[in-house]
């Protein structure tokens, strides 16, 4: 017989015993000594098995939002061009709206560029001058065809809502190097929206939720709400301290560690009324700066995506683990708000519009990383949810593709001028070293110094991952 089988109150209420000595161990467990393991635990790596000597301490993830043609910008096809207007020669599988038409020719250049001769169409002039610094994947591959699936797979692994996102298990796997800011945060800027899916892309979903990113507006006067810049600290300190010592009370009572999270977050939220309003103040950058990022652009949504990429620097530059740009909505030929990238029609238009923006402040971020000694230790990563058709929608966009699309990146030991996988000669399916999103991100995870098999968090009786049970680094574009 247990223990807990002999074990009964006097007046014979042995349930009751029971629930008293859980929840004595439950309170022992919690409160402000939770808090201080939970402060260590911020402090420190939870992959089990660090990697020695990893080149990357931070991760710049731009997001393009709605899918980026790989036959248009990353991917050359002569094919499509040559058979333009032809029907399709092979089986053209269920698309998103299932209006296919015929073979659609790319409306843009590919040349050689660099020294590696690495072929990038004139879509993104800026960036191809940068060739030699892009390890581009033409193989990537999803199992989803929808933009919040979509979406919600590219940041989580999951085509669904509850898991945490890339950067939250980042944030949770390597901890913070700045108490004054979080480790995890979403930029916007301009009148940007999440992609489908919503703020909970971004969640933390069953990790402690001090892992949740930080959603900044960059050009707003509070770049997160409520955050106000300090006006009287001693004062401030001692209504924090009280609240915290309230919040405590009640957590020891309730044993949550949904509320030890919330009163680590007031903490951080303390730290960052300082840290923040500065961080976003750009008005200090030199003009050749401005200039090399494309800051004073005429063009307002190029601006605004300009200004988060220099903030994504200044970000990094400080310790923050993991940043996400926000593409905007542009009003030539684009997609919606949330995805922007989505051109069923006039592809050329819409994509021209949205590589505009976007073009310049990326490749800037690249070469003002290289110039500051950063860009070894930051790695840069630039995708879509999946790809498009080499057939048209209707006569002049293209729809979903997730049979093989592309994405790159660049800095953070990654080995530029390489292209890793083939998709078909007509760019539809990936059919060289085809690539999961798993593959993806144990790259990411093992260039931080994680493997990506040993960073796991138990929720409902099982060990999760990122790269869920599957997972391969892709070593060959790695420096």
């Amino acid at each position: 017989m247990s223990v807990e089988s002999r074990s009964v109150e006097p007046n014979g209420n042995r349930g009751a015993a029971l629930a008293s000595r859980r929840q004595w161990l439950q309170r022992c467990s919690s409160g402000f000594g939770m808090l201080a393991l939970a402060d260590l635990l911020a402090k420190t790596t939870h992959g089990a098995m660090q990697l020695p000597n990893a080149p990357a301490k931070s991760v710049i993830l731009c997001y393009m939002s709605g899918g980026v043609s790989q036959v248009d910008s990353f991917d050359p096809k002569p094919r499509l061009v040559r058979d333009h207007g032809q029907p399709m020669p092979v089986k053209v599988e269920r698309t998103q709206f299932n209006q296919n038409g015929s073979i659609f020719g790319s409306p843009f250049r590919f040349e050689p560029r660099g020294e590696s001769g690495l072929e990038i169409s004139d879509l993104f002039p800026c960036l191809a001058r940068l060739a030699d610094r892009l390890a581009i994947i033409r193989s990537m591959t999803t199992k989803v065809n929808e933009h919040a699936q979509g979406n919600f797979a590219m940041h989580s692994g999951f085509p669904f809502l509850g898991h945490p996102s890339a950067g939250a298990w980042i944030s949770y796997g390597l901890g913070t190097a700045n108490e004054q800011l979080p480790s995890y945060v979403t930029l916007q800027s301009g009148g940007a929206v999440a992609p489908h899916g919503g703020k909970a892309l971004f969640g933390s979903g069953f990790l402690p939720a001090q892992h949740q990113a930080s959603i900044v507006q960059v050009d707003e006067p509070e770049p997160i709400a409520h955050i106000h810049p300090l006006q009287n600290v001693a004062r401030q300190r001692r209504e924090l301290d009280f609240v915290r010592q309230l919040d405590g009370d009640f957590s020891r009572r309730v044993a949550d560690s949904h509320v030890d999270a919330a009163i680590a977050n007031y903490e951080t939220a303390f730290q960052m009324q300082t840290a923040i309003p500065e961080l976003c103040d750009l008005s200090g950058e030199t003009q050749a700066t401005r200039d090399l990022y494309g800051l004073d652009d005429p063009e307002p949504k190029k601006a605004a995506y300009a200004s988060q990429a220099l903030l994504a620097r200044r970000l990094v530059e400080q310790g923050v683990r993991f940043v996400e740009l926000s593409c905007l909505t542009h009003s030539i030929g684009a997609g919606g708000a949330a995805n922007p990238w989505d051109q069923h029609s006039d592809l050329e238009k819409g994509h021209r519009a949205m590589a505009h923006q976007v073009d310049q402040p990326i490749a800037g971020l690249i070469e003002d990383l290289a110039s500051r000694g950063l860009l070894e230790q930051t790695l840069i990563v630039f995708t879509g949810e999946f790809g498009r058709t080499p057939f048209s929608q209707g006569s002049n966009g293209r729809d979903h593709n997730p049979f093989g699309f592309s994405l790159w990146m660049a800095g953070g030991g990654m080995r530029g001028g390489t292209a890793y996988g083939a998709t078909d000669e007509l760019g539809y399916y990936a059919i060289e070293n085809p690539c999961t999103i798993y593959d993806l991100w144990a790259t990411v995870l093992h260039q931080l110094g994680i493997d990506h098999q040993q960073l796991t968090f138990r929720y409902g009786g099982r060990d999760f991952r990122l790269t869920d049970v599957h997972g391969h680094v892709l070593r060959d574009i790695l420096s």
